[in-house]
């Protein structure tokens, strides 16, 4: 049985450590395992001791667990930045939203709108945000399809059969997830990109290892890979 590194991560790290599964193995031996999802639920299953040897969550989530001695703060570590974006099913038209004006009309003609989970995930929240900001929250409610994370709501809406879906979360679950297509970025002003965090929990069974898995993740050999999935510098 091959021993694992086990992780809780953001949803947004998901392809990222995936694609890194066999180079970490040829350097350790071990296999990675874990949890990605809502940043907000990862942070609160290591406050409730779940078993892991590392942590992916925003810089903000990992500063403070650090503050709260559950991550060693030495170990910290930025992996890169994942802008919150559009997404469609690969055979729509893509929509191009360059103004307030035009995200208020691709949202009110959408007839489902898929996103992550509106408390406890970052784009979830931004989400949120972004309606009431538009002033179209209650005009849409009832066509927001809300998922625990935006893998889930991606793979939702690569099954859609509604008749204009639209989706929206970090860029880099959208890259991830077949039979959908990255739409553009949100409009200046409604835009949010967020610095993605890895750090060694404190009750780590497997820290040298963790902390191998973390210069792989943040290496500039790996620069090329953290770009395809949809990290930025």
């Amino acid at each position: 049985m091959v021993d694992t590194v086990n992780i809780l991560s953001g949803g947004a790290a998901q392809g990222l450590v995936r694609g890194l599964g066999e180079a970490f193995k040829a350097k350790t031996g071990f296999g990675i395992d874990g949890e990605f999802g809502a940043v907000g639920v990862m942070a609160d299953k290591l406050r409730a001791s779940t078993p892991a040897d590392l942590v992916i969550l925003t810089q903000a989530l990992v500063a403070k667990l650090a503050a709260e001695k559950l991550v060693v703060p030495s170990s910290v570590a930025d992996v890169g930045r994942v802008e919150t974006a559009l997404a469609v099913r690969s055979g729509d038209p893509r929509v191009t939203v360059k103004t307030e004006a035009d995200l208020r009309e691709v949202l009110r003609s959408a007839d489902a709108i898929y996103v992550p989970d509106t408390k406890a995930s970052t784009a979830g929240q931004h989400v949120a945000k972004v309606l009431d900001q538009l002033g179209v929250a209650y005009e849409v409610t009832s066509r927001l399809k809300i998922f625990p994370n935006g893998a889930t709501a991606m793979r939702e809406l690569a099954m859609s059969t509604a008749t204009r879906p639209i989706g929206c979360t970090q860029a880099t679950e959208i890259i991830a997830t077949d039979g959908i297509a990255l739409s553009g970025a949100l409009p200046p002003g409604y835009e949010l990109v967020t610095m993605y965090t890895a750090g060694v929990t404190a009750r780590a069974a497997h820290p040298n290892e963790a902390a191998a898995l973390i210069a792989l993740l943040t290496g500039a050999d790996h620069r090329e890979l953290r770009q395809r999935v949809g990290f930025a510098g």
